[in-house]
């Protein structure tokens, strides 16, 4: 097992050493198999095996990718936003409006989201106000499920 330093809540991946996917997992905070879904995807290149052996080894390199990875997901962009980006941080000559349009349309993404979740949690909590609660049979809620009685 390679020596490996704890640090804000996940380890730190040695300068210099070669991870397996199970220590690469870990040190960047995701699982195995994300690892391995990304490399069947393409977001990442498949990580080189030693001479001889099944396993495959991940450099400092491959753990900062996939972190940024990890970091972007948590973030909710999708796959293929991830994509730009990875493309975008692997180009030096990058424009950074790029990379804030990316950020710029996923945001607005999520603040319509958010006005959808507001919308729908007025609606149930006007429900559930209007709603007894009690031995009674009669339920708003119910109601407004089976919605307008059709003519």
């Amino acid at each position: 097992m390679r020596d490996v330093r704890m640090g804000s809540g996940r380890e730190e991946a040695p300068a210099k050493t070669r991870l397996t996917i199970g220590e690469a997992a870990s040190v960047a905070g995701i699982t195995p198999k994300t690892i391995r879904y990304y490399e069947r995807i393409g977001l990442i290149g498949p990580a080189p095996r030693a001479e001889g052996s099944q396993y495959r080894f991940f450099d400092a390199e491959d753990i900062k990718l996939l972190r940024f990875i990890g970091r972007a997901r948590r973030l909710g962009f999708s796959i293929a936003d991830i994509r730009a980006l990875l493309s975008l941080y692997r180009d030096q000559a990058r424009p950074s409006r790029e990379v804030k349009r990316l950020a710029t349309a996923h945001l607005a993404r999520i603040e319509r989201k958010i006005g959808e979740l507001e919308a729908l949690r007025n609606a149930l909590a006007a429900l559930v106000a209007r709603c007894h609660g009690d031995d009674r049979p009669e339920c708003p809620i119910l109601d407004d499920l089976v919605g307008s009685p059709e003519v």
